[in-house]
């Protein structure tokens, strides 16, 4: 009687990027560890595609007997599920985990009898490759341009209890190819050219590391959940750490980027929220240059923005920048300032939506940090609670000291009362103050002067000092406001300097270009936009100043542009340019600053027009330097096909008679190949010279490469009947121009029989990859250094080759920009093994139509 198992087998699951990383050989060496270590394993089915190194694994291991199918006359070997079922093993060895059984199987899939396994109680070793998960099925297919019928869903894999991926380099993968690892030789070639690509293998690895940690993060939040974890534990995201000036913005530097770094790599922003006039405090000045240096030196970077409520202007970049994360300091006040108000910590957090807020800890937690300079302007709400400190606190004061009035002296009540006033100016301001000093002196007066309780003063020596007292305040109050708004314009111009200083080492750091200094200073005062603007009329009078048809932008940051009509500030710049800034009108001193931006705008845009001058004088030396190098190579290369020529004529011409007709023959040949010669110089020349001048035209129609390269091979002066195609019938159509392609492929070809070894052939390889046709030229020979790849497309170069007879070295400069004119590409690749590789990439006649109609 059999036993029905409780529990469900375990399934592991060995994911590969392509064919060839050793999923099955990883797996073989599992099942022989666990087999050694006592374990019962079998082999359920192992498909070895005649590699030896995984037949010998294969050895040791007992293998159960596959079943035989009949389908349409056929027979094909399967997975016998029920024999593995039977035989009740511990753990099953189930190769290839997507396959699709043949009809007449238990299951239409693979994946379905492995389930049956796991039911059974078995547990499973498997394999699968990224392109069979049915979610990245047309991703793949649209990357390596080869689509795959067999598929597993997702879910099927993700229920796997351990994944492992077998990764292996793109660079080792093709040595393992090159080396007879993978395929028959016979199929390397064309192997290497169209699957095994480098970028078809770096971007499915690249998939699969990415789904695979998409498991692991799966695998993360199950673990989290199971042990009842409720920390945060940061995941990948975009982040933005918030600055405030004080020393704990290192702290938060550092933590910030420790998770973007555990998040793959995330962005990471670092954003300080200036006050309402746009300035940076001088307080903050020295802590957020060297925190800038930090995080430029981390990989992030660092922006300053505008903004009166810190919660409302931080969220709002936030979302800006499409950030998910932010990191900020725990409060750095009091518990008394807390208790007060909620603090920007806990507002943000309760404003964040979706955005993720971490509050991170630090040495600075509940230490009060003075006010900012930058920020202690009085402003109406510091106004207001003047007064109010006012109504109440100097009435509650003299309260205080009504019990004392006969144990103090009126001298001494009216120092605590002034006291008292002296602080209220420097909480509120100079309204406050006296309002304050009305207060004191009607109610010391009122209180503390006889007769008591009436406002009369009978002593005329109190009624002086109540004078006196009043004045005392006024001055005092006078002077401590005149003090603190001299503070604060200091403040303000240590301010201005520090915003100055950072725009300087922007330029010093490199970071001078004009759209990055628009940028940065639509930043730095909270504008919608900041346009460059210049006179399409230069010279024009001033009444033309403010008609927008009188300027065009020139750059702009920002989405909404402005003319200087319609902005709401206008910096003039010279008579020819001026900045629009659209989004709040700035204050005097604030237009100081943009000021400066604005001249270093205007030297931004001054050096990239020099710029583009020198590119336009170095295209110009370029041209120069190939006319020169063309006079020095033909002077050579033109004369001698001309001296053959001349010497055959001259020869018929003067002793005609004495020759035999064969020799008439040999010299009339010898006369038609240097002009032969001669014509092919030529003409490579003026089409140079065409590319040079950008004049070339190309007539692009739809030819089909299987019918062009045959063409291209009969033109070919050295043999090309040893030549290797794998060009495939059903091959799409490209748009080219059919003279032009002729000598690309003449050219291409030629130059890999010249280097090719002898009994190693040249291989043409065309296959399809995306919107374009790639018809690859193989050859075994010497091959060409990476740093020299680009070298070889130099008009007049010959990499290696002293040898003047064989040309001005024209062919490959030639061939490129052939190609670009008809809308492809020629590049270099190394073959594997040795050699070079040629890809000219045309573009799909399809695709060529379909943009056409649309």
């Amino acid at each position: 009687m059999s036993t029905v198992p409780t529990t469900r087998g375990q399934l592991r699951i060995y994911l590969g990027a392509a064919p060839g990383v050793g999923k099955t050989f990883a797996a073989l060496e599992e099942a022989h560890r666990r087999a050694d270590r006592g374990t019962d394993v079998v082999i359920g089915f192992v498909e070895t595609h005649g590699r030896p190194s995984t037949a010998e694994l294969i050895g040791g291991l007992e293998v159960v007997p596959r079943q035989t199918i009949e389908y349409r006359g056929s027979f094909f070997e399967e997975f016998d599920v029920d024999a593995v079922i039977a035989r009740a093993p511990a753990v099953a060895l189930v190769d290839e985990l997507a396959h699709s059984n043949v009809p007449g199987s238990r299951n239409e899939k693979r994946w379905q009898d492995i389930d049956e396994l796991l039911e059974a109680g078995i547990d499973v070793i498997s394999t699968v490759n990224v392109q069979h998960l049915e979610s990245l099925n047309d991703v793949v297919a649209a990357i390596a341009g080869v689509p795959q019928r067999e598929t597993v869903p997702d879910e099927v894999v993700r229920r796997a209890d351990q994944i492992e991926l077998a990764d292996i380099t793109p660079e080792a993968l093709r040595r393992r190819m090159v080396h007879g690892n993978i395929y028959p030789p016979e199929k390397v070639d064309a192997a290497l050219s169209n699957y095994f690509r480098v970028g078809n293998l770096t971007a499915l690895r690249e998939i699969a590391l990415l789904w695979l940690a998409d498991k692991v993060e799966d695998q993360l939040e199950q673990y989290r959940t199971d042990q009842d974890i409720t920390a945060t534990w940061e995941s990948k995201e975009r982040v933005v750490v918030a600055l405030s000036g004080g020393d704990e913005g290192d702290t938060l530097i550092r933590r910030a980027a420790r998770i973007a770094a555990r998040s793959g790599g995330a962005d990471l922003r670092a954003v300080y929220i200036a006050s309402g006039d746009g300035l940076t405090s001088a307080r903050a000045a020295r802590n957020l240059a060297r925190q800038r240096t930090l995080v430029e030196d981390l990989g992030g970077s660092y922006h300053q923005v505008v903004g009166e409520s810190i919660p409302e202007a931080l969220l709002e970049f936030a979302r800006g920048v499409n950030a998910t994360q932010l990191v900020l300091g725990a409060s750095r006040r009091g518990r008394f300032a807390q208790a007060i108000s909620r603090g920007v910590g806990v507002t943000t957090t309760a404003k964040s939506g979706p955005i993720d807020v971490h509050l991170v800890t630090h040495e600075h937690v509940a230490k009060v940090l003075r006010s900012r300079p930058g920020r202690g302007l009085i402003g109406a709400g510091r106004r207001r609670l003047g007064l109010l400190l006012a109504v109440l606190g100097i009435p509650a004061i003299v309260a205080a000291l009504t019990p004392f009035h006969q144990e103090l002296s009126l001298t001494t009540m009216i120092l605590i009362v002034l006291t008292a006033v002296m602080g209220l100016t420097l909480a509120g301001g100079m309204w406050p103050a006296l309002l304050a000093a009305l207060l004191g002196f009607f109610l010391l007066n009122f209180f503390f002067t006889v007769p008591y309780y009436t406002f009369k003063v009978n002593d005329q020596e109190q009624l002086i000092a109540l004078f006196i007292f009043v004045a005392l305040a006024l001055g005092g109050a006078a002077v401590v406001n005149l003090s603190a708004s001299r503070a604060r314009l200091a403040a303000r111009a240590s301010a201005e300097a520090q915003t100055l200083a950072t725009l300087a080492g922007n330029v010093l750091r490199g970071g001078n270009r004009l759209d990055d200094l628009l940028e940065q200073l639509r930043e730095t005062f909270g504008l919608e936009s900041v346009t460059l603007l210049e006179r399409t009329e230069p010279g024009a009078g001033p009444a033309e100043r403010h008609e927008a048809k009188s300027w065009r932008p020139v750059a702009c940051a920002g989405e909404a542009r402005a003319n200087p009509g319609d902005a709401d500030n206008d910096i003039p710049i010279n008579d020819d340019l001026a900045l629009a800034l659209q989004g709040h009108t700035l204050e005097a001193a604030d237009r100081r600053i943009a000021q400066a931006f604005a001249m270093h705008a205007a030297a931004a845009l001054e050096r990239e027009r020099l710029q583009h001058q020198a590119e336009a004088v170095q295209r110009l030396t370029d041209a120069d330097k190939l006319r020169t190098a063309l006079l020095a190579a033909v002077s050579h290369d033109l004369r001698t096909p001309l001296a053959s020529v001349r010497v055959a004529v001259s020869s018929l011409k003067s002793t005609g008679d004495l020759f035999t007709p064969a020799e008439r023959r040999e010299l009339l040949d010898s006369a038609e190949q240097s002009l032969a010669r001669l014509t092919s110089l030529v003409d490579n020349l003026l089409d140079m010279s065409r590319l040079e001048a950008g004049v070339l035209g190309a007539n692009l129609v739809p030819i089909a490469l299987d019918e062009a390269v045959p063409t291209a091979l009969d033109e070919l002066d050295e043999p090309a009947a040893e030549v290797r195609l794998n060009i495939p019938v059903e091959l799409p159509e490209v748009m080219a121009d059919p003279g032009l392609l002729q000598r690309i492929l003449v050219n291409v070809i030629a130059n890999a029989l010249r280097y090719s070894p002898e009994g190693q052939p040249p291989l043409l390889v065309a296959n399809v990859h995306g919107a374009e046709v790639e018809l690859r030229v193989i050859d075994r020979g010497p091959g060409v250094p990476d740093e020299d790849h680009e070298t070889m497309f130099t008009p007049f170069q010959r990499l290696g080759d002293r040898d003047n007879t064989s040309g001005v070295g024209l062919g490959l400069a030639l061939s490129r920009g052939l190609a670009e004119a008809m809308g492809g590409t020629l590049t270099p690749e190394a073959t594997p093994g040795g050699g070079l590789t040629m890809v000219l990439a045309l573009p799909r006649f399809e695709n060529h139509r379909e943009s056409e109609d649309e």
